[in-house]
């Protein structure tokens, strides 16, 4: 897939537009380095990264077979990162109890000194509405830190439900996961693909 094309995208009633683009890994690489060094971005795990290790950590993704990120856009502009992984080849490999129609998700909003209310969730909302667009997809696989409670409450208000902890080679996570039902349940959202 080409780096910067828009592969999706998705209007929220109260913010407007979101879409997502593939990551161009060197295009992208300044814009990324500010977001994930960013002390709110501590979950993240490259609070230490200079700006060639975090070209060298998306072109790898962008190299990967089963991996896969994407710049998110609001109203045109930049604002969040998502990733997508099979988590049968990626972070979970033998973990948990997988399921035919599984796929793992990251996502990170940028940091801002003008927060928008219902922005987080807005983003989430859109990542899984994304993710449900693929008819292959049966249920969406989230890992974050046992203590990103932030996280757990957001990933909760959209209709996922904690499988229990996992140990990763760099965290304590609290394994969730989430259906097409429990999302669509959970947002009440019309339009969510079936």
């Amino acid at each position: 897939m080409t780096a910067g094309a828009t592969v999706f995208r998705h209007t929220d009633p109260r913010l407007g537009e979101f879409a997502l683009r593939t990551l161009d890994p060197v295009g992208d690489a300044v814009l990324l380095h500010r977001w994930v060094t960013h002390p709110k971005a501590a979950y993240w795990l490259m609070q230490e990264a200079d700006l060639d290790a975090v070209v060298t950590e998306y072109q790898r993704i962008a190299d990967h077979p089963h991996h896969e990120a994407y710049l998110g856009l609001w109203r045109g502009r930049p604002t969040f990162l998502a990733e997508r992984y099979d988590p049968a080849h990626v972070e979970l490999v033998g973990r948990y109890d997988r399921q035919e129609g599984d796929v793992g998700m990251h996502f990170l909003c940028a940091p801002t000194d003008q927060p928008v209310p219902g922005f987080t969730r807005a983003v989430i909302t859109t990542v899984m509405t994304w993710l449900f667009a693929d008819p292959s997809v049966r249920r969406v696989v989230v890992e974050p830190d046992v203590d990103n409670k932030a996280v757990q409450a957001l990933n909760a208000a959209v209709g996922f439900t904690v499988v229990g902890t996992v140990t990763l080679p760099t965290k304590e996570a609290l394994l969730s996961t989430a259906t097409r039902a429990a999302f669509t349940a959970a947002v009440g959202q019309k339009g969510v693909p079936a």
